[in-house]
């Protein structure tokens, strides 16, 4: 997930994913609001948001706007076509080429295997060193097939460019043939979260290869009680963000998905109790009655640690 090596000064700061916006890259007038907008990432989308006749053309623009506009700390993505259509290539070499570094990362659809990761990769290290980038792409994939879930694992490890996996319900609902609205959840009762299985195994295999997990888009964003309720469920697995396809979801994304300031006040105390233990002799402690062992450090130590890049990136103070 980084490119930290030993000898470095420091590793990289966290990466933070809490949102990411979809952006078509056809539609000239969503860029100034896309690149000025809180979201973490902004990828502008040459695949399903584009019309086939249009694929070839929106690529200028999604090179045009990765140039001209200033996108601030926001990661500068763009969502390719799958490698399995015509397009993919050239998607790759006129996007890169064109961008060089002012594009942090590509997006890759429907990625079934391993080897859809490599062949990205290796092209996009063929175009690197002959234009001389400074710095490599790095690349996030999108588990939307049941062939994507069952590979879940060697997915996640196929790359050292990697830092997410995205869970697609869309085209994973047409895979594995679900019987779902528009909005992708069931269209008859269903005891619990529908997509339960699916998250679990895209969060599980992006911590085995040490890369962030992002949610599913939410495509009723009118509902946004809805949107936070699905945000909730895929944070309580451990997903770290969440798609959003409409500039209001951002806010509620960032807000779900970053620690909130009870979280760091206790965070804070229990970290303080336990090297004062430490310091005595002590593996464990208690604190309100309850116990604070290394387990507990480990937990504390990640949600402060997420906060201050929050702060560090969005000049928020969290508390």
């Amino acid at each position: 997930m980084t490119d930290h090596t030993p000898g470095d000064a420091a590793p990289p700061p966290p990466l933070l994913r809490r949102s990411e916006l979809a952006t078509p890259a056809t539609n000239d007038r969503m860029f100034p609001k896309a690149a000025g907008s809180a979201a973490d990432l902004v990828f502008l989308d040459l695949e399903d948001a584009v019309a086939p006749a249009l694929r070839e053309q929106a690529r200028g623009k999604a090179v045009r706007a990765l140039n001209e506009y200033d996108w601030g700390t926001t990661v500068r993505s763009v969502r390719i076509n799958g490698i399995g259509t015509r397009w993919a290539y050239g998607d790759i070499i006129e996007i890169v080429t064109g961008a060089r570094e002012n594009l942090d990362a590509l997006i890759i659809p429907k990625v079934t295997a391993a080897r859809d990761v490599w062949w990205v990769d290796t092209l996009l290290t063929q175009i690197e060193q002959t234009i001389g980038l400074s710095r490599r792409i790095r690349l996030e994939v999108l588990i939307e097939d049941v062939a994507g879930i069952a590979h879940a694992e060697e997915i996640a490890t196929a790359s050292p460019r990697l830092d997410a996996l995205i869970l697609g319900a869309g085209d994973l609902s047409v895979s594995q043939g679900a019987r779902v609205d528009t909005n992708f959840a069931p269209r008859d009762p269903y005891p619990g979260d529908f997509w339960h299985y699916a998250r679990l195994k895209v969060v599980t295999a992006a911590r085995i290869g040490g890369l962030l997990a992002i949610d599913s888009p939410f495509p009723d964003y009118k509902d946004a009680a809805g949107y936070e309720r699905e945000a909730r469920w895929s944070a309580t697995l451990g997903f770290n963000g969440k798609w959003a396809i409409h500039p209001s979801q951002i806010d509620i994304a960032n807000r779900v998905y970053g620690p909130t300031a009870e979280e760091i006040v206790r965070a804070r105390r229990n970290l303080a109790a336990y090297r004062e233990a430490e310091a005595r002799g002590l593996g464990a402690t208690g604190v309100d009655g309850q116990l604070v062992d290394a387990a507990h450090v480990k937990l504390a130590e990640a949600v402060l640690t997420q906060a201050a890049e929050i702060e560090r990136r969005t000049g928020q103070s969290l508390g």
